[in-house]
């Protein structure tokens, strides 16, 4: 990769995110900086890390705020599923298996970037379990490995909002929506979690178009060819007893999403919550669990099938490879926790953002206009502020009662919003899984920092914003209906 873009390893990145995290929130505590929760009209008021309370609290928490660090413990579960599958050499047989010739590396695009636009129905799984999978797919092509890491997370992250089926999304931020109208006395119009269900439908095909092109015109010109230490070794057809071996696994995973599929869908249902939904139920909370031993599973079949398996000992040597991985992930996250929990404690983010939002529902433009800017309003907080129900917990009972005087209805300032919040989700440094991200590509190649990383996924977040806003524009003037 050009060095023109270096910028220090990411553990350094993040120590220095903190260090800043710390200065700022000094700063703006001389001065009192407060704003006031427009839910419960609470003070929110920035505190000082170098306080004697934020020294205290950060002496006291430092452990916990990595041991506590979300996406952690996903990520290391997701991790011995995947190691299994290809220790086993189960992924290897399955790509040798499906991809047998060059000429279908832009059909291996274009399946990277679908998988990755779908996986928000699974919530964040796809930064865990896709990314490296797409670079041994990228790689398997003749393609930059790297180029299928930054593919696959451009389509999770920018793509998170988009999608051809209900997410679990959808029907938390639609609540959220409906509570802050009812609250204002706003006439709810449709607010269910369908209520743009037709615009992100077709956004989804908008947004894999502009990943396409991006990717095949400026992202793999700009990587070249793969020159690093992780070798491919070339297609090998599959033997008589490795064909055996993919069918039993396959079958396994078929018999084994069946069942999952039955447990939560059938009249028994003990997968799903209390209330008989989905939203927080075991099958959410627990599907990340439940891809990696199931992937884990058909690897751990395949693995005994083909004889490259004997004992429990060769199992529990495919769970463990992933560690060596993961020994230079933790050193990242463990200084990304700390900037993550500094900046929590601190409450700048939601100063900033709410001092943002009130100062943006002062302006008043046409109807169309101030929505625009609300897009791109939206798309700058959450550069600072990536968690979508976060930001609308407080922004929709700002802006749902601003726009309701405007006569526009609440699901279509939803709309809006998600445009802004999905858009630059690909290159804001406070991404929860930002130091899996580059762990990753350090895999591949080891000077990868999150300059490598912004220099190759600005375009896609600018190119998307534009044209993902151009399209609501067009959907607002011709009157579509936003969803069911």
């Amino acid at each position: 990769m050009n060095n023109k873009w270096r910028l220090p390893h990411p553990a350094t990145m993040f120590l220095l995110l903190t260090l800043a995290v710390i200065v700022l929130s000094w700063i703006f505590d001389i001065y009192g900086l407060s704003v006031f929760q427009p839910q419960t009209g609470e003070e929110i008021r920035v505190q000082s890390l170098l306080s004697p309370e934020g020294v205290r609290w950060l002496l006291r928490h430092v452990v916990t705020n990595f041991t506590g660090f979300a996406p952690l413990g996903l990520v290391i579960v997701a991790m011995f599923g995947i190691g299994v599958a290809q220790h086993s050499g189960f992924i290897d047989a399955c790509i040798r298996g499906g991809a047998r010739r060059k000429h279908n590396l832009w059909r291996m695009v274009i399946l990277v970037i679908f998988l990755g636009l779908l996986s928000n129905i699974v919530g964040d799984a796809g930064y865990i379990i896709l990314l490296p999978i797409a670079a041994t797919l990228f790689h398997s092509v003749g393609l930059h490995p790297v180029a299928g890491i930054i593919t696959a997370y451009v389509s999770v992250s920018c793509g998170y909002s988009a999608n051809l089926m209900l997410s679990t999304l959808d029907p938390m931020l639609a609540a959220t929506t409906q509570e802050a109208a009812d609250m204002a006395n706003v006439s709810p119009g449709n607010t269910g979690p369908l209520c743009n269900y037709y615009f992100l439908f077709a956004s989804t095909f908008l947004l894999a178009f502009i990943i396409y092109q991006v990717t095949r015109r400026n992202l793999l010109p700009a990587l070249g060819e793969y020159a690093g230490h992780i070798r491919f070794n070339g297609y090998k057809q599959l033997s008589h007893k490795e064909r055996r071996a993919m069918i039993g696994a396959v079958s396994i995973g078929v018999i084994y999403t069946t069942v999952i599929l039955w447990a939560t869908f059938s009249s028994w249902g003990i997968l799903r919550s209390v209330n008989g939904g989905l939203i927080r139920s075991p099958f959410i909370e627990g599907i990340l669990f439940l891809l990696s031993f199931g992937i884990g599973l058909m690897g751990m079949v395949y693995g005994f099938a083909s004889g490259r398996y004997r004992t429990d000992g060769d199992v529990i040597e495919g769970l463990t490879q992933p560690m060596k991985l993961l020994g230079v992930y933790f050193v990242i996250t463990f200084f990304a926790a700390q900037m993550f929990a500094c900046f929590e404690y601190s409450h700048l983010d939601k100063c900033i953002a709410i001092m943002g939002a009130d100062m943006l529902s002062s302006i008043y433009l046409g109807s169309l206009w101030i929505l625009i800017l609300f897009i791109l309003f939206t798309a700058l907080v959450n550069l600072i502020m990536v968690s979508a129900t976060a930001k609308w917990t407080f922004m929709s009972f700002i802006f749902v009662p601003f726009f309701a005087n405007m006569g526009i209805s609440p699901d279509m300032v939803q709309c809006a919003f998600r445009i802004g919040d999905s858009a630059t989700n690909a290159i804001t440094p406070f991404m929860f899984y930002m130091p899996l991200i580059l762990t990753y590509m350090q895999q591949y190649d080891k000077q990868a920092t999150y300059g490598s990383l912004l220099k190759y996924t600005w375009r896609y977040s600018l190119y998307i914003l534009l044209a993902w806003t151009l399209l609501f524009i067009l959907w607002y003037v011709t009157g579509l209906p936003l969803g069911l």
